[in-house]
């Protein structure tokens, strides 16, 4: 099944307008303030399980708290439909700014939201139905943005004006760890997990105001416009996107072919890197944000050197190119963060590796579905305290009946003695292990620079993928058409990535293992796309 595209429309020559550069900054400025809002949550997420996921252990509200932060991811494909069908009905403009209304009010409440000891089990729920409203308003935001600025660029262009769209999810991650590095610097650790963290959420209230000022004193898409002067508007655009199989087929592979792949590189990248530093290899929380922030600093022009490189060579082959530098080295990236971030952790796993040694009838997967689950067996007690004390561990069958065993390098110790934990992590120490990354031994210089690398991969596969998308749909459908497949994409093979490795770490016990959901996503996309989608940076956009 392959899609053909078709060549056409006008190409101007010259600079860039007065009106596009209007355009290009004002839709890139409202879109980094909605990045930065839906960001602040997943940066601050070990704050956010401490004061509204008290009621579990640290370990799973951790967990609960990413599943909250991708909870808003799973609801991004219904935004989609939702403002994807009023954008194509009523317009661009006025969609996106009900989006951005939406998710700076809620961001601001998250901002007042009392924690599980006033509100109870009520705090979590609020707190889970405002990240459905920031999702919601996000599925919207992006394919209005995106199209508003296709539909303003010449045709050999596009890729260059819509790269800048694409900078504002890394410029808003920026400004989210920039700013709380600062209220952190300035007010100190125990004022800031006090309170202080709720400041980034209430700050979201003047960039709302910012923002809609911005986004008014902009016009219609002129495409839009043309085709709402000539009566081709589409009545019905969810029909016609996805009831029809010319454009359905189109969605599909969009979404397996490019958007799928895309996310998680996105999300590997940037998201699970910072997690990986903190939780896995437990950096300290602001030098592992100021690494990123630099590594973010350095990557984010090459998002536009690559928009303007697809309108030279194709979006295709530069998007493909991402995943397979993905697909192939992220193992041996992740193994060097691990070497150049925390050096003891490493030569801990090579000296004196643990084992669990049990009945494998008594080990169940360590990831609950509520957290209120006990881990009653010994294997399931023996694993649950090396999670918690983020250890790499094998598995080592033994017969039924046997009492399970940790063995740490040549000290053995039985799940089931009262004095477990304390002992295990007595024999962890002992071994070697760190509590924490020593920052003396941190190589900043070299953990910044494969961290750059995994930013380089980001901007690899996400500076086209707007231009890509836009180009793959007739404009009366365009919104609706490109939102969802980029929002199942991101929402739910990205958005899901940091709970999802997470817990394939807790069940295998290797802090490696949860790598190959990226790589296989990366490599799925890799193939889907190189086979079934077309190059479309010709395309006349302004065919209905």
């Amino acid at each position: 099944m392959t899609i053909t595209a078709t060549a056409g429309g006008s190409v101007r020559s010259g600079g860039m307008t007065a009106e596009e550069r209007k355009v290009i900054f004002a839709s890139s400025l409202g879109t980094v303030f909605e990045w930065y809002d839906f960001y602040i949550y997943g940066t601050l997420g070990a704050f956010l399980a401490k004061y509204f996921f008290s009621n579990v252990p640290p370990a799973v509200g951790f967990i609960f708290a990413l599943l909250a932060f991708a909870a808003g991811f799973a609801v991004r494909p219904f935004g989609a439909l939702i403002f994807g069908r009023l954008g194509d009905m009523i317009g661009r403009k006025y969609t996106f700014l009900i989006t951005m209304t939406l998710m700076g009010v809620g961001t601001f409440f998250i901002g007042l939201l009392p924690g599980y000891q006033t509100w109870g089990l009520a705090a979590p729920i609020v707190l889970i139905a405002l990240r459905l409203v920031q999702g919601l308003a996000l599925g919207g935001e992006y394919g209005g943005a995106a199209t508003y600025v296709a539909e303003h660029a010449p045709r050999n262009k596009r890729g260059y004006y819509t790269s800048w769209i694409q900078t504002t999810a890394t410029l808003g991650l920026f400004m989210a760890l920039l700013l709380i590095l600062g209220i952190r610097s300035a007010m100190g650790e125990d004022s800031f997990g006090s309170w202080g963290w709720r400041i980034p959420f209430l700050a979201s209230g003047i960039l709302l105001i910012v923002s809609i000022w911005i986004r008014l004193s902009l016009s219609e898409s002129p495409v839009f416009q043309r085709m709402k002067e000539e009566g081709k508007t589409s009545k019905r655009p969810l029909t016609e996107a996805f009831a029809e199989w010319s454009n359905a087929k189109i969605a599909i592979l969009a979404l397996l072919g490019a958007t799928a792949g895309e996310a998680v590189v996105w999300y590997g990248g940037q998201f699970y890197a910072l997690f990986f530093l903190t939780q896995t290899l437990k950096v300290p929380g602001v030098p592992a944000q100021i690494m990123i922030v630099i590594a973010l600093a350095l990557g984010t022009p090459f998002f536009v050197l690559f928009g303007w490189l697809s309108d030279k060579i194709g979006r295709k082959p530069i998007i493909l190119a991402g995943f397979l530098l993905a697909a192939v080295t992220y193992f041996p990236i992740f193994k060097g963060i691990t070497h150049f971030a925390n050096p003891r952790l490493e030569a801990a796993l090579a000296s004196a590796p643990v084992t669990v040694i049990a009945d494998p009838g008594e080990c169940s997967f360590q990831f609950k579905a509520t957290g209120t689950e006990k881990f009653t067996t010994g294997c399931d007690i023996a694993k649950s305290a090396l999670v918690n004390l983020s250890v790499n561990y094998t598995n080592q069958d033994a017969p039924k009946g046997t009492p399970a065993q940790v063995k740490i390098g040549d000290t053995t110790l039985t799940a089931t003695a009262a004095d477990f934990a304390k002992s295990l992590a007595a024999a962890i120490k002992s071994h070697g292990y760190p509590a924490t990354a020593d920052p003396n031994e941190i190589n900043y210089v070299m953990t910044t620079v494969l961290l750059w690398i995994l930013v380089i991969y980001v901007t690899l596969v996400y500076a086209p993928i707007a231009a890509w998308l836009v180009e793959l749909f007739p404009s009366r459908i365009r919104y609706s058409g490109m939102s969802l497949p980029y929002h199942i994409g991101n929402g739910w093979f990205g958005g899901f990535l940091p709970a999802t490795v997470f817990a394939i770490v807790a069940a295998t016990g290797n802090i490696y293992s949860g790598l190959w959901y990226p790589v296989g996503v990366a490599v799925m996309s890799l193939v889907i796309g190189f086979l079934f989608l077309p190059e479309t940076k010709d395309v006349d956009i302004t065919k209905t």
